[in-house]
């Protein structure tokens, strides 16, 4: 299925759980106070910007935000909590489309970029990141670590998460470097709800080296968006990436 298939009116007005989840305040809290830092007194572009989970509240703090976004309808949901002034979006793909003007803070979070099915979507995606980034600026992608170590040789599937009324597990096609995200939501009754989405899985070294190829420097990597250590044990990072000055 294609991105804007997946990201459809049901998927847009079933996404934001206020108060939970990604939008639990120690989830989210984090990733706006460390964006908030990064943008100083400059604006900040988000590439896939959704709903608005991140971007209302840092334009909240006086952040001035722009959004790139493929799907209607979850710009349809935005428009629910912030109008065009406030928040303008521009209708596209976050590997190709761009925005007015340049941008202190380009940012990607929660995992977007592996729904770029290619290793060229993705590393058009850094290069579409550089062209918008003023001198010195900086791309923050926040992606998980793939847990293939958990994926002993036959197992084409790992559970990432069980708790009351929800599974989360992925499907790994290793060939193809290529996984889906299988969503199962339930209650006491027979019948489950299933969500689906495809992504290519990327390592922290790959994801470097797309940055290079766009000009790009690693300037910092974490364990979250609270500053905590990257380990070999860690599940997922926050890669903070900048543009020299002296290019």
């Amino acid at each position: 299925m294609r991105q804007e298939e997946i990201w459809d009116v049901d998927a847009a007005q079933r996404y934001d759980t206020p108060g939970t989840g990604m939008f639990a305040p120690e989830v989210l809290g984090p990733a706006v106070d460390r964006l908030a830092e990064f943008a100083g007194d400059g604006g900040v572009l988000e590439f896939a910007i959704g709903t608005g989970r991140v971007a209302v509240p840092l334009a909240e703090r006086g952040v001035p935000v722009t959004g790139i976004e493929l799907s209607r309808p979850m710009i349809d949901q935005l428009r629910t909590k912030a109008d065009e002034a406030t928040i303008p979006v521009v209708v596209g793909d976050m590997a190709t489309a761009t925005a007015p003007g340049t941008y202190t803070v380009v940012y990607l979070v929660f995992n977007t970029i592996s729904n770029l099915l290619s290793q060229a979507e993705q590393v058009a995606c850094f290069r579409n990141a550089a062209r918008h980034l003023t001198p010195g600026g900086r791309f923050v992608v926040e992606l998980w670590v793939p847990e293939l170590r958990q994926l002993p040789p036959g197992q084409q599937a790992v559970v990432w998460h069980s708790e009351s009324g929800y599974i989360g597990l992925d499907t790994y096609d290793v060939l193809r470097q290529q996984v889906v995200s299988h969503h199962f939501r339930f209650d006491e009754g027979r019948q489950a709800e299933l969500f689906r989405s495809p992504h290519r899985y990327i390592w922290p070294a790959e994801l470097d080296l797309m940055a290079q190829l766009a000009g790009f420097e690693l300037e910092s990597r974490h364990a979250d968006w609270r500053g905590t250590e990257f380990t070999a044990e860690s599940r997922s990072h926050v890669s903070v990436y900048s543009i020299p000055t002296d290019r």
